[in-house]
């Protein structure tokens, strides 16, 4: 296992029973059986370690939603699917989204708050893409209200399996929020959030990731895993990025090969956007 990655996993296990505030890093190095001279070798500080776990669970989380999303062709199973990816997202990270929660509503730490702020933006251009596909202008006055209120589902309904543990049938919550969203959709006529409104409050995103960028993601990726159709895929992904060679369909191909290996789900959601696939 690379050291970085034994260093998140062995920190995460602590930060779940301790918190972020209460956990050292000589905690962390004694847990992973590693020197601290190891340890600042793979990030800064606590601080950094922190954003890395969370950078690694919300690229997860996102990817797998916007693959969903966009991936989704019949428009009658769209929004069950969304609902179900992203429960099912959650519960096989509940570990870490337990503390992420908790420690959101406690944090002071700006930088953790922005970085949170850039994927609950990210995860609100995703479910208004879906809204405006699946409704168009039937809610054309109510569309962000709608936003939050599918929102406000999503952390309400995950709230029973995070922390009161409540076993959850998630076919069946999928498809009971399915109904409560068209209804509110088609029926609901007083809007309260407008496009003025979203002005006002939004703080501007990160901008789009760089071909420079990408490509030393990607590098990383391929230092980071062992040889596999993910790591040829990606060595091809590298090349096609400096000197573009392959037809639509055989980059499809190779994003497809790699977007459920843990580790490469970011790369994947970001050359989608690139390629606009």
């Amino acid at each position: 296992m690379i050291k970085k990655q034994l260093i998140m996993e062995k920190a995460l296990e602590l930060f779940a029973k301790q918190g972020f505030e209460a956990t050292s890093i000589q905690q962390i190095t004694e847990h992973c059986g590693i020197s601290k001279g190891s340890f600042y070798l793979s990030f800064k500080s606590k601080d950094e370690l922190i954003l890395a776990l969370i950078d690694h669970f919300m690229m997860q989380i996102i990817s797998d939603i916007d693959y969903t999303v966009k991936h989704t062709n019949d428009d009658k199973k769209l929004l069950y699917e969304f609902y179900y990816t992203m429960f099912h997202s959650f519960y096989k990270h509940s570990d870490f989204a337990k503390i992420l929660i908790k420690e959101q509503i406690q944090s002071f730490n700006k930088e953790l708050l922005v970085r949170m702020h850039y994927y609950n933006r990210l995860n609100e251009e995703i479910i208004l893409s879906m809204i405006e596909r699946l409704y168009g202008e039937e809610v054309k006055l109510t569309k962000y209200d709608l936003i939050y209120s599918i929102k406000g589902f999503m952390s309400t309904y995950l709230e029973l399996f995070l922390f009161y543990n409540v076993p959850l049938d998630f076919t069946l919550l999928s498809q009971s929020l399915v109904e409560k969203t068209n209804l509110l959709a088609r029926h609901a006529t007083v809007p309260f959030i407008s496009q003025e409104l979203i002005e006002m409050i939004k703080q501007p995103i990160h901008k789009e990731v760089s071909k420079e960028h990408m490509f030393d993601i990607i590098e990383q990726n391929i230092a980071g895993i062992e040889e596999s159709i993910e790591k040829e895929s990606l060595i091809l992904l590298k090349q096609q990025l400096t000197e573009p060679t392959f037809v639509p369909a055989i980059v499809k191909g190779l994003l497809e090969n790699i977007r459920n290996h843990p580790h490469c789900k970011w790369i994947s959601y970001l050359l989608r956007r690139y390629y606009k696939f």
